[in-house]
């Protein structure tokens, strides 16, 4: 099992006996470009408190797994634990242990499928993905206009299935073509890549194979959107005949908007979710109150303002 133990230096302006604590931390996988910022955004937060660890561990994409880490966290004592969880609709279990245990659990960055039933010591830190994928296709479909097109197809690029971001995302997508300004818009088909890029290249390869005419590519993550580049760029398609977007704002996802290859995506705060799950954690710990909901906002980021992006996640 992949897993960090950090221990975090004493600061000079607190207390140790005031601030001591040991979070658990189960993230659901380190391979992993977004949840690896998360993850740091943890570290660096604890970094400027005194008398905190934490114990980082990687559930490795298993939902089993990831249940076994909660429950040995709490049989250890950890004063919180915090969860970003492999499947969205598999929380309850996790939520129960936890608890049991009457250990404070905050989940982070994936909606749980109880978030609207958490005991008065749980919560769940993210950004709003109404607006994620709102964000993403407005753009889309305002740049299919600003190119003059009456008519477009488009293919949609999805998460994981089981994940709620996924679900969310992909729904906005769906919204938003729905709607008068966008409706000219057309899916012609829409398929899982698992929020993988080898995955979302080996889909828009075999999409491209139909040869059926299309003018852009929705996806729910940059790196399925990355993906979806690499496979057109093999096609040698010219990449400012088709709009693509993605979600996240990633480094990399930025150097492909600095290439001209990616035309959209939103930047989700992941050091700022990851920081905001242990500022949860810990003050429930205390037994203070926490919203059951914090929302870190989302933002569209196109070339006009990219710079303001570059160096965050």
């Amino acid at each position: 099992m992949k897993k960090l133990i950090l221990g975090v230096a004493f600061a000079a302006l607190m207390s140790s006996s005031a601030m001591a604590a040991k979070v658990g931390v189960s993230m659901a996988k380190f391979d992993d470009n977004f949840l690896t910022v998360l993850r740091n955004g943890m570290i660096e937060q604890a970094k400027g408190m005194s008398g905190v660890e934490l114990q980082v561990e990687d559930a490795q994409n298993d939902v089993a797994k990831q249940l076994d880490q909660i429950k040995n966290f709490a049989a250890s004592g950890v004063d919180a634990i915090i969860v970003n969880p492999v499947d969205t609709s598999a929380t309850q279990a996790m939520s129960d242990a936890a608890a049991a245990a009457k250990i404070p659990l905050v989940y982070v960055n994936r909606e749980p499928v109880n978030v609207d039933k958490l005991p008065e010591n749980q919560a769940f830190v993210a950004s709003n993905e109404a607006d994620s994928g709102t964000l993403e296709t407005k753009e889309v479909c305002r740049l299919f206009k600003e190119a003059g097109k009456k008519e477009a197809n488009v293919y949609v690029i999805m998460g994981e299935l089981s994940n709620q971001a996924a679900v969310q995302r992909t729904k906005d997508i769906e919204e938003v073509i729905a709607t008068p300004d966008c409706s000219f818009i057309k899916i012609i088909d829409k398929q899982t890549s698992n929020w993988n890029r080898d995955e979302a290249q080996n889909l828009m390869t075999n999409w491209l194979s139909t040869g059926k005419p299309f003018d852009g590519v929705i996806a729910n993550n940059d790196e399925s959107a990355i993906g979806a580049i690499q496979a057109m760029k093999a096609a040698n398609i010219d990449m400012k005949a088709v709009v693509v977007g993605g979600v996240d704002a990633t480094q990399d996802a930025l150097a492909a908007m600095q290439a001209g290859d990616l035309d959209a995506t939103v930047f989700q705060d992941a050091a700022g979710q990851g920081a905001g799950a242990l500022d949860a954690a810990l003050k429930l710990s205390k037994g203070e109150k926490v919203e059951h909901k914090v929302y870190v906002p989302f933002q569209l980021v196109t070339p006009a303002n990219i710079d303001k992006f570059l160096k965050k996640n």
